[in-house]
């Protein structure tokens, strides 16, 4: 199995979950902090084309409900703009594995992406 990558936030919760399972399964990552590191527009384009913009942006945190009032008409153009600048408005894990995305800690869906080894 190639490296499977996990792009958070290493103070996240549901990161830490992620990443706790993934090396309790014997899984290979690559942590990519996009808080220090980014996040690239062509990674986030990618990401996009897989699961839809809504999918990635996170309109439950904290950053989007101190920005919200600023964008009556969120659209995927403003929202790509909004997660290049705000980059912990994306959600998270978002895990790549492969050609397979998976966005947050979904225990099944590591399995269903055969992240864990058959029991």
């Amino acid at each position: 199995m190639s490296k499977v990558v996990v792009y958070g936030i290493p103070n996240c919760n549901s990161v830490k979950k992620a990443i706790d399972w993934l090396n309790n399964h014997k899984v290979d990552i690559v942590f990519h902090n996009y808080k220090k590191e980014g996040v690239e527009i062509q990674k986030l384009k990618a990401w996009i084309a897989q699961v839809g913009w809504e999918t990635i942006f996170n309109k439950k945190g904290t950053t989007w409900k101190s920005i919200a009032d600023q964008y009556k008409n969120l659209n995927e153009k403003i929202a790509i703009e909004i997660m290049l600048t705000h980059n912990s408005i994306i959600k998270r894990p978002i895990i790549e594995s492969g050609k397979k995305l998976i966005v947050g800690f979904d225990e099944e869906a590591y399995i269903t992406a055969g992240l864990s080894p058959a029991v």
